[in-house]
C-alpha cells in the first residue's frame, strides 16, 4: 500500500504544485490551505468546497496528520508544556506561554540536538532526528486547535529543542506557513528563529522568508564559548558577528538582531565579561536578553545571584543597549529555557539519554 503524502507540512506553494500534478486547478490549495491553518478541519469530507471526486481522490493519495499529543504538563504560572510524539516513536516538548494578550509557541525543531552546549539539556542526551516540517507546522496547529482552545497563538520562537539551522529546510517552510495570510498570518516580528551560530544558514533566510532572528550567543571571547557553544570552534566570534550584520543590511526594515545570553555563575557572568560582550556587540544593532541559568538533572551550573545579575544588566544598560532579564517561565514542568529533553528512540554514538522527566 503506497503511504499516503502528508499535506500539513506543505506551504501554499508547495500545495499549489501538488494539485497541479493532479491536473486540478491551482486555487484548490488555497481552498485546502485554509480548511487545515484557519479552520483546524483534517478531513477532507468535511471541505464542503471541494467536489465529491476530489475529495475521494484526495483521502485515497493524502492525509492531514499532526504530531499526537502524548502528555500535557501545567505549571503554577500557567505555561504549558506538551510532550509531542512523533511518527519515528521519538518525542519532543513544546511549550505554550501565556503573557496577558500574548501567547507565545516555543517550537522544537530536531529531536534532540547534535551541538552539545554544556549548559542545555537537550544537547546533553545527543541527536535523533530533525523534524519533518508537518511535524514543525504540526506544533502550532496543535496549539492553535487542540481541545477547541479559541486563544490562538500569537508570537513564535524557535528556542525548543535542536538547532534550527541545521534543520534549515523545514524550519523555512514552516515558517512560510507561519507568514501567509491564508494560513496562520503571523508578521515577521512575530516568529524568531534562533540559532547557535550556524554561519552559512544565518544568511540564506533571507532569501527565502523575512523573520526575525535571534542569537544564542552566552561567551564574549572565543576561549568560552568554544567551550559551552562547542559550534564556536568552526564559525568563530567574528565570522558571527559579521554574519549578523549582513543579515540585517540585506533587509532594510529589520532593526535589530536579539542577543541571548544565559548568566552562569562564576562563568560569564562578571563585570569583565559585560564590558567584553560591550566591545564585542558595538558595532552591531540589537538588544540583549539575559537568562538566569535554569537547572537540569546532571549540571553542576548554578544561577548567579540577583544582585550580580542586576549588575550584569544595569551595566549593559548604561552603555546604551536595550536589556532585558528573561523572566523564568515554566520551570516547574522542566519547561525552562534550556530544560526540555523529550523521549528519544536513539541518539549520538556515546551519548547519554535523558529521560523525559514526569511531573510527580
Amino acid at each position: 500500500m503506497q503511504k499516503k503524502i502528508n499535506l500539513l507540512g506543505y506551504s501554499l506553494e508547495s500545495l499549489e504544485d501538488f494539485f497541479l500534478n493532479l491536473e486540478e486547478s491551482k486555487y484548490r490549495a488555497s481552498q485546502v490551505f485554509k480548511w487545515i491553518h484557519q479552520k483546524g478541519i483534517l478531513d477532507f469530507e468535511l471541505m464542503t468546497d471541494l467536489n465529491k471526486d476530489l475529495r475521494e481522490n484526495l483521502r485515497s493519495i493524502a492525509e492531514v496528520k499532526p504530531p499526537q499529543i502524548e502528555e500535557e504538563f501545567i505549571s503554577n504560572d500557567g505555561t504549558k508544556k506538551f510532550l509531542i510524539k512523533l511518527n519515528s516513536g521519538s518525542m519532543v516538548e513544546m511549550v505554550v506561554i501565556p503573557d496577558g494578550k500574548r501567547k507565545t509557541l516555543c517550537i522544537s525543531s530536531q529531536a534532540g540536538c547534535a551541538l552539545q552546549c554544556s549548559f542545555c539539556a537537550t544537547g546533553a542526551q545527543g541527536f535523533d532526528q530533525n523534524l519533518r516540517s508537518d511535524e514543525i507546522i504540526g506544533q502550532l496547529w496543535l496549539a492553535n486547535f487542540y481541545k477547541n482552545n479559541k486563544e490562538p497563538i500569537s508570537n513564535i520562537v524557535f528556542m525548543g529543542m535542536g538547532e534550527p539551522l541545521l534543520n534549515f529546510d523545514a524550519v523555512i517552510e514552516s515558517a512560510k506557513i507561519m507568514k501567509d495570510q491564508k494560513a496562520y498570518g503571523l508578521s515577521r516580528k512575530k516568529i524568531t528563529i534562533s540559532t547557535s551560530g550556524i554561519v552559512p544558514n544565518i544568511e540564506r533566510i533571507n532569501d527565502f522568508v523575512d523573520v526575525s532572528l535571534a542569537v544564542s550567543l552566552h561567551a564574549s571571547n572565543d576561549k568560552l564559548r568554544d567551550e559551552i557553544v562547542p559550534i564556536n570552534r568552526k564559525y568563530p566570534l567574528k565570522l558571527l558577528i559579521q554574519s549578523c550584520k549582513n543579515f540585517l543590511e540585506n533587509h532594510q526594515n529589520r532593526r535589530h538582531i536579539t542577543i541571548e545570553y544565559i548568566l552562569i555563575k562564576g562563568i560569564n557572568d562578571s563585570l569583565d565579561d559585560a564590558k567584553r560582550l560591550v566591545k564585542l556587540l558595538s558595532n552591531l544593532s540589537c538588544k540583549i536578553n539575559l537568562i538566569p541559568f535554569n537547572k537540569f538533572d546532571g549540571s553542576n551550573y548554578e544561577r548567579p545571584s540577583d544582585d550580580i545579575i542586576h549588575a550584569f544588566k544595569t551595566f549593559l544598560i548604561n552603555k546604551g543597549f536595550i536589556t532585558t532579564l528573561r523572566t523564568t517561565r515554566g520551570d516547574g514542568v522542566d519547561a525552562a529555557c534550556g530544560q526540555l529533553v523529550g523521549n528519544l528512540t536513539k541518539s549520538i554514538k556515546g551519548k547519554k539519554l535523558i529521560s523525559h522527566k514526569s511531573l510527580q
